[in-house]
């Protein structure tokens, strides 16, 4: 993880460029959480780029912005390119090659192709600026899924900003927008907007795949998206959250612990022994179940609990880094925050998780009201659309707050592709040839006998509840303390822009506010009504829904059963 800062379309006639390069600077520290092991910045009199680095892969040489040598463009990248070295073989002219920075190929990638076909060729999690001088013109570009978080804003002068997060841009930028996932902006090519680049077949509108489940393809895709992810040059670690998606790429992750992927997984590895981490109040529901797959994979396991005066101590801290208001965010960022904490701490970097599952195999519990397969695959897709707002800014924050990168293998664009082409039917619980429906029947058919059964084919538990359901009610009990009932009543005089309903949700709107006073900040949140962290458009499965507005998995109580 890394932050970058660029400050773009500057005109030397009327910019006053050593003003803004200092400028750059002190924006760019307010990122530095995100990159605490170098500092980089270039500037000249149309284009400053700022970087602070998180070194995980090259850590002696891969600074940055990098700079190829015969163009003279320049790049500031937050990202890891897991195919790097494949990219590399396939160029068309030799270039000079300064580092081993799996980054660095972006640079010689864009001087020989469009940027629709190499960032269509990139396998990884990445957002982006390049800075071409010979054109006067830059490209910015985000990963397919939005992973990683990126930002762009304007001011009085429409200098265009670009960050990491965007509290760079906060009190500085009139306008701010998040850049979307699988998009580019070309500079000279402004008036074009944002473009898409990133259109796989089975996300188009009215799309209906067919293929047949196929549990060794299946298995065989996950298997090679976790070894792709374990590119890395320090110490690493697994998340284990006691379900059976983070287990799985726990379990995977353990079979490769001997080598390096970079030395074709020759060993001996530079630091063989896996670690493991899992968080929960004491006695949570996840933990029981994540002391078993870490003893099943032989990992040096390290359970970290925390209290609900804690997480509620944190909640301002952790609004500050994730940057919203959202509910079900801010319940699981918190132990997640607190937890990354404890991981770096520990000398660890670097972990694997296991977002993503969920959207991908319709793992969340208000599946099981989906009404057909064509329905939930549209679902998954509307979810997995919107996973940069929710899912992946936890996971990227969260640790980012720390200088902890976060990765995650089930949003690797090959296993994807593979996933979303298996005929949707198959992924409806109640089609599990289980004695009782259960969610991701496929993906826990495909890994028998890889983790234990009670954990293979556990029920879901959303990781709110799963680190303990006196957490939400911990936090409820206190917005219930802390905001009263005439304060609620007048919600919408406060905020008549995304009002919340609840004294949960008046709380960190509150909070946020205190940090982000701009107006523009309100519009990067996202806002809907939700059950179970479904999405707006899914309430309409069943009509209890209409009723509801917590985004608990144990709002949908005819089907949940702790612990099964």
């Amino acid at each position: 993880m890394c932050g970058i800062l660029g400050i773009l379309d500057l005109d030397p006639a009327r910019s006053d460029v050593p003003a803004l390069r200092r400028q750059a600077l002190a924006l760019v520290r307010k990122i530095r959480h995100r990159g605490p092991d170098w500092s980089g910045i270039y500037s000249d009199e149309r284009a400053i780029l700022a970087h602070e680095r998180l070194s995980i892969v090259d850590v002696e040489h891969g600074a940055q912005p990098l700079v190829d040598n015969a163009t003279g463009a320049v790049l500031a990248v937050n990202g890891e390119i897991y195919n790097h070295q494949e990219l590399r073989g396939t160029l068309q002219r030799p270039h000079d090659f300064q580092t081993r920075s799996d980054c660095e190929v972006i640079l010689y990638l864009y001087d020989e192709e469009s940027p629709r076909e190499f960032l269509n060729r990139l396998n990884g999690i990445f957002g982006f600026v390049l800075y071409d001088p010979r054109r006067h013109t830059y490209l910015i570009a985000r990963d397919p899924i939005g992973v990683i978080p990126l930002y762009v804003g304007w001011d009085r002068q429409e200098h265009l900003y670009v960050a990491s997060e965007m509290k760079a841009l906060v009190g500085v930028c009139e306008r701010i927008r998040e850049v979307p996932p699988g998009h580019f902006y070309l500079g000279h090519e402004a008036e074009l907007g944002f473009q898409r680049y990133y259109e796989p077949v089975w996300a188009t509108e009215g799309a209906s795949p067919s293929a047949a489940y196929d549990a060794a393809v299946l298995r065989g895709a996950l298997e090679a998206a976790v070894h792709r992810q374990l590119m890395c040059d320090v110490p690493y670690g697994v998340l284990i959250s006691g379900g059976v998606d983070s287990s799985l790429v726990a379990s995977i992750a353990a079979r490769y612990r001997e080598g390096r992927v970079e030395d074709g997984d020759r060993g001996p590895s530079w630091w063989p022994r896996i670690h493991s981490f899992a968080v929960g109040l004491p006695g949570a529901p996840d933990l029981a179940p994540a002391r078993k797959v870490a003893e099943h994979i032989g990992a040096i396991h390290h359970e970290i609990h925390f209290t609900v005066q804690e997480g509620i101590d944190a909640l301002s801290d952790v609004i500050y880094h994730l940057e919203t208001f959202d509910i079900t965010t801010i319940r699981a960022s918190t132990p997640m925050y607190l937890m990354m904490r404890k991981i770096r701490a520990m000398g660890i970097k670097m972990v694997l998780s296991g977002e993503g599952a969920d959207e991908i195999f319709g793992g969340y519990l208000y599946f099981h009201k989906a009404p057909d397969g064509p329905e939930l695959h549209a679902e998954s897709v509307r979810k997995i659309q919107k996973l940069h707002l929710y899912d992946c800014a936890r996971a990227n924050k969260a640790g980012a707050a720390w200088g902890v990168e976060v990765r995650v293998p089930f949003l690797d664009r090959a296993f994807m592709d593979v996933a979303m082409a298996m005929d949707p039917s198959q992924k409806l619980p109640r089609n599990a040839p289980r004695p009782r429906p259960i969610e991701k029947y496929p993906l826990r058919h495909a890994f028998e006998g890889a983790i234990p059964d009670e954990v293979l084919w556990r029920q879901k538990e959303q990781f709110s509840d799963g680190v303990g359901y006196s957490w939400i009610d911990g936090i409820k009990a206190h917005a219930e303390r802390e905001i009263s009932d005439s304060m609620l009543r007048g919600a919408a005089e406060r905020f008549p822009v995304k009002t919340p309903e609840t004294k949960e949700a008046y709380l960190y709107r509150q909070l946020f506010e205190q940090h982000f006073p701009s107006a523009t900040a309100v519009h990067c949140v996202p806002w809907e009504r939700s059950v179970a962290c479904s999405t707006e458009t899914a309430l309409r499965w069943d009509a209890s829904f209409a009723k509801m507005v917590d985004p608990s998995g144990r709002a949908v109580g005819d089907v949940h059963t702790a612990g099964y």
